[in-house]
Parts: structure tokens; C-alpha cells; sequence
């Protein structure tokens, strides 16, 4: 059975940010991530980590103006200080929080943009960020988003964050492989995961269509789960969905996972 952490941003929602720690660990979790840390004081996440005896697997980089619709400030020539003001900010969080992977938002491309221009920055930026955290044992990951979700998101593809990754040629660059995101985009899921193994640091689920959880949609999370298992991936699993209705009703599919393992 993989290793499955809760995604705070979108799981007990029925409950403010802090309190969702003890939610998280009462349910039977033993890590959570969550895309942003950034509205609340290190000290208090960090004390709810603690009181619940839970790792954290994930978070993001700063990544603009997410309520605007940015996704991320890494490929735009632009804004290259912004960029490395935003690892600088969430390293301080990284080591407050005993957190060891950090994901990269890649952006939003624009319409008409310079996709070479882009490139090459997304690569220096990638480069900058994994020299700074590789001294603190700090993974840095980039992902593959859908672009049915965000439209013209620049990475999109898992070959293309490959490319990515071999381009920048840093040890601590990793792929978070997003099952949902790519049975989107290409399908093809347990050969590309096989393909990819040895680059992917985080996996992330929710099922499709809607984003709800493993047993709503078309994907066969009891075949991915034991294949994960087979080709010995040991890194987290991130619940990273909607729930139906509530988060406790949501997670019959984990609950049923962990009775078939005890």
C-alpha cells in the first residue's frame, strides 16, 4: 500500500486551515501538503505538525497572484528577481516545517509569447532554485498540469517535463507525477509511470471527470495503487482532490485500502 498524504488545501474544508491537521491525523493519515503556507505563521503550522505527529510531504513555491489566475512566476524573462524573492520565501517555510520537497509552478503562457524566451528562463530559474535548496536537502519537483483546467499552463505534458529535468541537470529536480492531470493529457498511465520511475519524487490522485476521489471517474486506482506498490515507488501519494460531499465520506476508498492491508 503506498503512502498516502492528505492535501489540506482541498480536504476538510469543513474546517479553518490549522484545525485540519488533527482531522488529517484522526482519519488515519500520517503526512499531509498543501499548496500554500503563506497566510499563516510558520511557528503555528509547525505546532500542528508536531501535536499530531505528522510529516509534511508538499508544498508550493510562491506563485503570483493566485486568485487573478497566475500559476506560477518561473518562465516569464520578466520576472526573474520575483522569482528568486519566492524561493527565498518559501526555504525559511521549508526548514520551519521539516519540509523536503518544494514544487515550482511553471505559469501560464501568453497568448502570442515567446516559448523559446520562456524556456530558457523556466530552465535558469529551475537551475537557480535547486542549486539554493540542494544545500538545505531540499527536493525541488515540477509538474505536468492539465490544460482542459488551466488553459495554456506551459508545462503540460509528462515527456516535456522529462526534457525539462535532463535539461537543467540538477540531482534535487524531480517530477510530481499528477494522475489525474495526466490521464487528461495523455493517458497511458502505468507504462508512463514506468517510463518516468526514476524521476518521479511525489505522485498526486483524484479521479476524472470532476477531480473527486479515487472511485468517482474512469481511473482504476486499485490497479495504479498496486502498481505503484509493484515498480517500488516509496515516495508519498497526495490526496489532492474534491470531495462528492464530505471529506469523511470521501475517504471510503482509504479507509477500505488500509482494512485490506491490516
Amino acid at each position: 500500500m503506498p503512502k498516502f498524504a492528505a492535501n489540506l488545501s482541498l480536504l476538510f474544508n469543513e474546517l479553518p486551515f490549522l484545525d485540519r491537521f488533527e482531522a488529517a491525523a484522526a482519519a488515519g493519515f500520517d503526512a499531509v501538503e498543501f499548496m500554500f503556507p503563506y497566510d499563516f505563521d510558520a511557528e503555528d503550522i509547525a505546532a500542528r505538525l508536531k501535536a499530531n505527529g505528522l510529516h509534511l510531504a508538499l508544498f508550493n513555491l510562491p506563485a503570483g497572484n493566485w486568485a487573478a489566475g497566475e500559476r506560477g512566476l518561473s518562465i516569464y524573462p520578466n520576472l526573474v528577481s520575483e522569482f528568486r524573492d519566492s524561493v527565498t520565501r518559501a526555504l525559511k517555510y521549508a526548514t520551519a516545517l521539516g519540509c523536503t520537497q518544494l514544487h515550482c509552478l511553471a505559469g501560464v503562457a501568453p497568448v502570442g509569447g515567446d516559448i523559446r524566451a520562456m524556456r530558457k528562463t523556466y530552465v535558469e530559474n529551475l537551475r537557480y532554485a535547486a542549486s539554493v535548496l540542494e544545500s538545505e536537502g531540499i527536493t525541488l519537483l515540477i509538474e505536468a498540469i492539465n490544460t482542459r483546467d488551466v488553459p495554456g499552463y506551459f508545462l503540460d505534458t509528462t515527456a516535456k517535463a522529462a526534457d525539462i529535468i535532463e535539461s537543467v541537470e540538477a540531482e534535487n529536480l524531480r517530477l510530481q507525477y499528477d494522475v489525474y492531470h495526466m490521464q487528461i493529457m495523455e493517458g497511458d498511465l502505468a507504462p508512463t509511470i514506468d517510463k518516468h520511475l526514476k524521476n518521479i519524487g511525489h505522485v498526486q490522485i483524484a479521479d476524472t471527470p470532476g477531480r473527486h476521489e479515487p472511485g468517482t471517474g474512469e481511473i482504476n486506482y486499485s490497479f495504479i495503487f498496486d502498481h505503484l506498490d509493484r515498480v517500488g515507488y516509496t515516495g508519498w501519494v497526495g490526496c489532492e482532490y474534491r470531495p462528492q460531499k464530505s471529506t469523511l465520506e470521501s475517504l471510503a476508498w482509504f479507509r477500505a485500502l488500509k482494512r485490506s492491508v491490516d
